[in-house]
């Protein structure tokens, strides 16, 4: 389970942003997550209760998460398509050409302060 580090690498990041702005409280996070990020929300959930808690400034907050759906383009016919229910294959013209275009995401969107 790599989400408790990816959970430290957030706490981290949002209490630099908020003691550069002068911030005594962070009520809510919210997550852009890509659908292929490889991280499971529920114990992203689970590892950000556990850890935020123990930081005074975090106590309590909320952690929001956005799935991002993945979609992938092919250079080959020039269109975009999902990729979870097609994978590497382009649905229209069978060609390989392809590459992740969104979905593999993982970042801070907001910092709700109050």
């Amino acid at each position: 389970m790599h989400e408790l580090g990816i959970v430290f690498y957030i706490i981290r990041d949002v209490k630099q942003v908020a003691q550069e702005n002068g911030v005594k409280h962070v009520s809510a996070v919210v997550m852009d997550i890509g659908e292929v990020s490889t991280i499971v929300p529920d114990y992203l959930q689970d590892c950000w209760r556990w850890a935020a808690d123990k930081e005074d400034i975090l106590k309590g907050c909320e952690l929001r998460i956005n799935t991002i759906p993945a979609v992938s383009w092919c250079n080959a016919c020039q269109s975009e398509y999902g990729t979870v229910e097609y994978g590497r294959t382009c649905p229209r013209c069978g060609s390989g050409e392809t590459w992740l275009l969104r979905g593999g995401e993982v970042e801070i969107k907001e910092i709700e302060v109050n």
